[in-house]
């Protein structure tokens, strides 16, 4: 970023002189082309109708308030990149646990798979609704399920499933539709530039480490 600040050459000269401490007392550019175009403003002024003083003052002090904020997002930015980084070498050592995930959305294949909700109230009539690409519900009864946590298991080879995504949501007799937890093994770690801390898990897919629910077997 550049800038241009036009005056006489005597005035702009002093300024610059008169500045060069400024720096060194932590101000950054946009601090130091403020005090250029502070100093020579003074220097110009009209001597029988100067500026008031406490104008400079203020403007000053709301330069620093501007500075401080600016170090702060900085600071900020830079705690969570730390934070990524630490998150992204605690879930590593987790490679190869059982993790249950919040999704809604499964990747079914020929193994079994096994998840979690949980309702508020009881049901006597619960399903399991799964939705393939093309849009076609299948429909998987559960059965009666209580107030809490209920877990269930899934067999795609048995229901007859084919391989594929599908969208994933529970069905309850009282209209309740609860978030689905997944349970599959941790297969990798990675940082996404965009998405920050990522995680790819069996039956799931590539999620983000916000929908990790719980840790059930410790690494290998």
């Amino acid at each position: 970023m550049s800038a241009v600040f036009n005056s006489s050459t005597t005035a702009t000269g002093s300024a610059a002189s008169d500045t060069g401490t400024v720096k060194g007392n932590g101000l950054d550019l946009s601090g130091d082309m403020f005090m250029t175009l502070l100093v020579a403003q003074i220097k110009n002024q009209d001597p029988l109708n100067p500026q008031d003083a406490s104008q400079f003052v203020t403007q000053l002090s709301q330069l620093s308030q501007t500075s401080s904020l600016q170090s702060l997002v900085s600071q900020g930015k830079s705690a969570a990149t730390q934070l990524d980084g630490l998150q992204t070498l605690l879930l590593g050592a987790r490679v190869g646990s059982e993790v249950t995930v919040r999704s809604d959305s499964v990747e079914l294949g020929s193994q079994p798979l096994a998840g979690r909700f949980e309702l508020a109230s009881g049901s006597s009539a619960t399903s399991l609704v799964l939705t393939d690409a093309l849009g076609q519900a299948y429909s998987v009864a559960l059965g009666s399920a209580g107030a809490g946590l209920n877990s269930f298991s899934l067999d795609p080879a048995s229901l007859g499933l084919a391989p594929g995504r599908y969208r994933i949501a529970v069905k309850t007799d009282g209209g309740e539709t609860p978030a689905v937890d997944l349970t599959g093994k941790l297969e990798s770690v990675r940082v996404s530039a965009g998405s920050g801390v990522v995680l790819k898990v069996a039956n799931v897919g590539e999620i983000g480490s916000s929908a990790i629910t719980g840790f059930n077997s410790p690494a290998g």
